[in-house]
């Protein structure tokens, strides 16, 4: 992969992870129009690493509160009802299912799931989950009313996300709504809930670098660090964005990215 693939894999990277719109399939999409090769679910995982480190760096206070609270409840010190200890474990809980399932379906995550007529498919209808969620969402739950058997559900919405083209933020806050969550919570639920996933797959993809066909350090590392930049930007934006707008142009830009997909495939222009 060239220095310059790389600089536009990884501000493409940072700029649709937080987005409700995949980065993934946006990761195999860019590269196809361009006639690049596939950066692959390693290079993805990888350069996922810098858009979670945005959101260590945003939620700094949020998760040091966590963090804080969930190990002194381990030990006792404080209630496991703390608002903050009872939100660590729902980041754990939330996180076992995309931990299950990534590990028992790997090699179909890196290989069959990329296909674009997939990609097209789900970005289509995930779009339009988005946007009925959207529409029937009572909006006024808090994400301090969160439950165990909630942060469960929506834990399994992100495990969705291992197909290209759900979209991990899209899929848990599309559940979160459904659950009359206001979109501001769901999206800061399904941040903080990326993170352990994000982290283990990205620490696990970095030991194959410079294996086989894995990427090279060097690129890797430019696309993660303007992963970085770009994704921090985009998290405070569209926070902002979420607490006064509708999620409306998210989901007709992912269905018409679909439908573009699905002509360009069915015209022979791109192959799946």
């Amino acid at each position: 992969m060239s220095w310059g693939i790389a600089l536009v894999l990884g501000f493409v990277q940072g700029l649709t992870e937080f987005l409700p719109i995949s980065s993934s399939a946006h990761m195999r999409v860019v590269a196809a129009l361009a006639g690049w090769p596939d950066p692959g679910a390693a290079f993805t995982a990888v350069t996922q690493l810098g858009t979670e480190s945005a959101v260590l760096l945003y939620f700094r206070r949020d998760i040091t509160a966590i963090v804080t609270a969930w190990t002194r409840s381990v030990r006792g010190r404080v209630p496991r009802s703390d608002p903050h200890a009872r939100l660590g474990w729902y980041v754990i809980i939330g996180t076992v299912p995309i931990g299950i399932l990534g590990l028992a379906f790997q090699d179909t995550i890196e290989t069959a799931l990329r296909d674009l007529r997939l990609v097209a498919a789900t970005l289509i209808v995930f779009g339009l989950v988005l946007g009925l969620a959207d529409r029937v969402a009572a909006n006024r739950r808090p994400l301090e009313a969160l439950t165990t058997r909630q942060a469960l559900a929506l834990g399994t919405a992100q495990a969705l996300a291992l197909i290209p083209g759900v979209s991990r933020s899209g899929g848990t806050i599309s559940a979160g709504l459904l659950l009359g969550y206001t979109r501001t919570a769901a999206a800061r639920y399904a941040f903080l809930l990326a993170v352990p996933a994000v982290l283990a797959s990205g620490g696990l993809e970095l030991t194959k670098l410079g294996e086989g066909p894995a990427p090279e350090w060097g690129p890797t590392a430019l696309a993660t660090v303007v992963a970085f930049g770009t994704g921090y930007l985009v998290i405070a934006w569209f926070l902002r964005y979420i607490s006064t707008h509708r999620f409306t142009p998210f989901v007709w830009y992912r269905v018409g990215l679909g439908v573009l997909l699905l002509g360009l495939l069915g015209a022979g222009l791109i192959t799946p």
